[in-house]
């Protein structure tokens, strides 16, 4: 895998069962789209200065506990690359979509084409970010929405191995269908996997055609060691 460069590794993903996933429950797992040491490189770029236009320490905001950090502009080349190719290939997904759920509007295939109608509305900064969690530490069930303008679906790549660098911290999500109890999900993922996901509604087909169902995102009470993540969101931020 690590002869391939990232964009290469997108291209080879079953991107025919990423969608069905997608469709199935609103979430899809890309296994070992970073090699442990390019997630090794990523995670250590938390300690540094450079490359970042924010720091969030979730606690001040009731948002859980734990830190982040958004990347500025320019990105570094590897998530530049990634989120460029893995938007082409998920822009059809996120089209359909929309069209089954009954919103007005599309996507176009080039990412930069996307960025510069975000721009244009004001979502100027970039929303990649770096989070790090220790013993403890959680992020709350949450939506990443930034603006009026919203790609449906990102992604979000764990950094280190569970059980070896930490324990506890899953990945979960739940899903609110009208008239029913919420569903939690636990997303099954390993060093270097990618989890993608819907941001905040999907399509669910029903007796009388497709209807929205909510989906929320968020990480369970770390208990031991640290847990690195890079999460890759499609639209910029107000």
């Amino acid at each position: 895998m690590s002869e391939l460069s990232i964009v290469e590794r997108i291209e080879a993903v079953d991107w025919a069962g990423v969608a069905a996933d997608l469709d199935a429950q609103g979430w899809a797992i890309m296994p070992r789209l970073l090699s442990h040491a390019e997630a090794d490189v990523v995670a250590g770029l938390y300690a540094q200065e450079a490359g970042f236009r924010s720091r969030v320490v979730m606690a001040r905001h009731g948002f859980g506990r734990g830190e982040y950090r958004y990347f500025s502009y320019p990105l570094p080349d590897l998530i530049q690359s990634l989120r460029t190719a893995a938007y082409r290939r998920l822009a059809p997904i996120a089209n359909r979509w929309h069209e089954r759920m009954g919103k007005e509007a599309r996507f176009p295939g080039d990412h930069a084409a996307f960025l510069e109608r975000c721009h244009q509305a004001g979502q100027s900064r970039p929303t990649p970010l770096l989070l790090e969690y220790g013993p403890g530490d959680y992020n709350c069930l949450h939506r990443d929405l930034y603006g009026e303008h919203v790609f449906p679906l990102q992604i979000a790549i764990l950094l280190d191995e569970p059980g070896e660098d930490f324990t506890g911290g899953e990945f979960v999500m739940t899903e609110q269908r009208p008239r029913m109890q919420t569903r939690p999900m636990v997303l099954p993922l390993r060093k270097g996997d990618a989890a993608v996901f819907a941001v905040n509604g999907r399509p669910m087909k029903g007796v009388r055609g497709d209807y929205q169902v909510k989906l929320n995102h968020g990480v369970s009470q770390l208990l031991s060691g640290k847990r690195h993540t890079l999460g890759v969101i499609f639209h910029d931020a107000a």
